[in-house]
């Protein structure tokens, strides 16, 4: 009885990209006082979790000076705030700084491509291209 619903979901999983079963998500190291961080949260922190972006790879944040990230990174994080593309425990690419809102969402979509995660969404939401 069990065989046909086995043969459906591998069927079904075999047709899911690689990166949508992997834990993908983005890392954002802030600290107190980080004036960037704060326009970040100001500008995109709101919007984010309702975008594409934000849904192919979640937020999570760490505090630079009291919190360890999960995730294996290729260097230690200088600036804040930084935000660490993560797919499967192992940084696959960062943005260091916050350069508005317009160089964010391109910049992540480029991390998106480069980590081969599709959104099917526009690099600016709510933008008209």
């Amino acid at each position: 009885m069990l065989r046909p619903f086995k043969a459906l979901l591998t069927s079904v999983l075999l047709l899911l990209p690689l990166a949508a079963l992997a834990d993908t998500y983005l890392l954002m190291a802030e600290e107190k006082g980080c004036m960037y961080c704060a326009q970040w949260n100001a500008d995109i922190g709101p919007i984010y979790p309702k975008t594409a972006e934000g849904k192919a790879a979640p937020l999570r944040r760490y505090d630079l000076h009291g919190d360890s990230p999960e995730a294996i990174l290729k260097a230690r994080v200088l600036y804040t705030p930084t935000f660490i593309l993560v797919v499967e425990d192992t940084e696959v690419g960062r943005i260091e700084g916050y350069p508005g809102e317009d160089f964010f969402w391109g910049l992540l979509a480029k991390l998106l491509k480069q980590a081969d995660i599709d959104t099917n969404a526009p690099a600016t939401p709510g933008k008209d291209k």
